[in-house]
């Protein structure tokens, strides 16, 4: 038996509640797992259709892109997962989909707005969206450069990657990540919901205002905050 054998079906399970929360479709996104004592992390092979896909399937590589263990070729995204994996020392999973509403707020180069409790629920910012890359990052190591983009946006924007755990690329898709996979693939599928809710709201309402300062602190703050009272203790 494979001696990444829990982290290969860990990152099974995470890729395999994409189709069934509705985040991708055929091939269209990718989860993995980082075992942090080991220095390796655990991905979708590329290009596997989720109805066939196997835990054995699952391919291991180290920060470095050097693939330890798997038969198929790693997902075309390995390299983002590896910048992130590699700058980001508290996050333990990340998701990616072409999800249909985050995808859109995402070609559309825009930020999704904070515009109601839901969204405060888990950040009290907008959702940010990285800019389209430029024609040197594309036209170089171009899955490292995407990595590079979402480490620059947040560096610009004054961001914590533990406050917010999702990011849009600009003409591109969107990626979250948390401290463990699960919480990631929790992440994309709030992503994909707030993002639907705002683009109703702005299409419903052109210009529909920000959620007041009030409720967005008191809407996270209740979950969590110092003096959090949501769920049960």
């Amino acid at each position: 038996m494979s001696q990444y054998q829990d982290l290969k079906q860990a990152c099974y399970d995470a890729n395999m509640q994409l189709p069934k929360l509705g985040l991708v479709l055929f091939t269209f996104g990718n989860a993995s797992v980082v075992d942090r004592e080991r220095g390796v992390f655990a991905i979708k092979p590329s290009g596997v259709p989720y109805d066939t896909l196997k835990a054995e399937d699952i391919v291991i590589l180290d920060f470095a892109n050097n693939v330890l263990e798997g038969e198929r070729r790693p997902s075309s995204d390995t390299k983002t997962h590896a910048v992130l994996y590699s700058h980001w020392e508290h996050i333990g999973g990340i998701v990616h989909t072409h999800s249909t509403y985050a995808t859109s707020w995402a070609q559309a180069q825009l930020d999704i707005p904070i515009l109601g409790t839901t969204h405060a629920d888990h950040l009290t910012a907008d959702i940010p969206c990285a800019p389209p890359m430029d024609d040197a990052m594309i036209a170089g190591d171009y899955e490292h450069q995407t990595g590079w983009q979402i480490l620059n946006e947040f560096q610009r924007r004054g961001l914590s990657p533990s406050e917010v755990e999702m990011v849009l690329l600009a003409n591109h898709a969107p990626f979250t990540w948390g401290k463990t996979v699960e919480k990631a693939v929790y992440n994309s599928a709030v992503l994909e919901e707030v993002a639907r809710m705002a683009y109703l709201s702005c299409t419903l309402r052109p210009n529909v205002p920000r959620l007041k300062d009030a409720l967005i602190r008191k809407h996270y703050e209740r979950k969590h905050g110092v003096n959090s009272y949501y769920g049960q203790s």
